[in-house]
């Protein structure tokens, strides 16, 4: 039974659920889920967990994510992107030292209004099928802090066409943020195009494509290319139990009394080094977050 976590490169014109469909077709699990929508038009990493695993989406999805965009300026579009409708074309007279002036303008954090071309729901109804009837509804502002912002390089031919960098929390909509750079350099503005090269730790490095997938499932080796779920919570510290009377206590997911272990997250491993469970110690007492071993 494949349990697991496989980092897909996305590719141009699938939703992040297509990707998910097509996955669960080649390991033949229906639990199958992922940690952070990616748009269509967007490439790059899109954590995927299979099995068991999927318990771990909830902690995934909060990461931090990074990304390069390309920032077009002189256009303003319904989507906020360079796949909706053209609403304004303006002339650009923003040189390189000003969009990096309003670079800064837009680090640290910020808020921004969630764009009716989005899954976000309002009264029951996603805001991108409501704009699909041309309707508009009013959206609350939504802080998000962007970490980093940078530009990375810049179209030789016209010069308003920049590649940035955006290092940013969850809920950040980096259309958006190509949209209000350019309001806020006068000319308007829109996203070109869009890579992930970071999400839930993982990075383009440790990502495959569904071809590689593909191929590796026909030669029966598909559950090789999944990750254990445990390197979702590299970052925590290990616990590991002594006594089959602690492993039995956790696997029923009572109440462990842990002597000597100070406050704080835990990935908690059994004696044969088998992952269990995130686990919280409070007071000297470890009880457990979310359980990952197969029952």
């Amino acid at each position: 039974m494949p349990n697991g976590i496989i980092i897909i490169d996305k590719p141009q014109g699938w939703t992040s659920m297509d990707v998910c469909a097509k996955l669960r077709g080649m390991f033949h699990e229906k639990r199958v889920g992922h940690a952070g929508t990616l748009d269509p038009m967007a490439t790059g990493v899109l954590p995927v967990f299979i099995g068991r695993a999927t318990r771990a989406v909830e902690f995934a999805a909060g990461s931090d994510k990074e990304y390069i965009a390309g920032l077009k300026l002189g256009v303003v579009t319904n989507t906020q992107d360079t796949t909706g409708e053209v609403l304004e074309q303006r002339p650009v007279a923003a040189g390189r030292e000003d969009v990096v002036r309003v670079l800064s303008q837009f680090t640290g954090l910020i808020e921004q209004l969630p764009p009716m071309y989005s899954a976000i729901k309002i009264n029951g109804k996603k805001l991108y099928e409501l704009a699909r009837k041309g309707k508009e509804v009013e959206r609350k502002p939504r802080p998000v802090t962007i970490h980093a912002l940078e530009i990375l390089d810049q179209a030789p031919a016209q010069g308003t066409d920049y590649l940035i960098r955006v290092a940013c929390s969850k809920g950040t909509y980096v259309r958006t943020l190509c949209h209000d750079i350019g309001q806020a350099l006068g000319c308007g503005g829109c996203m070109s195009s869009l890579q992930r090269v970071k999400a839930a730790g993982f990075t383009l490095a440790d990502s495959v494509t569904l071809e590689a997938v593909q191929a590796a499932v026909d030669r029966g080796e598909g559950e090789s290319l999944l990750l254990p779920v445990d390197c979702c919570f590299a970052g925590l510290p290990v616990l590991v139990l002594k006594t089959a009377g602690a492993e039995k206590k956790i696997r029923n997911g009572a109440a462990l009394p842990v002597r000597d272990v100070p406050d704080g997250e835990y990935r908690v491993y059994g004696m044969d080094k088998t992952f269990l469970a995130l686990g919280r110690a409070v007071g000297g007492r470890l009880t457990t977050v979310k359980s990952f071993f197969e029952v």
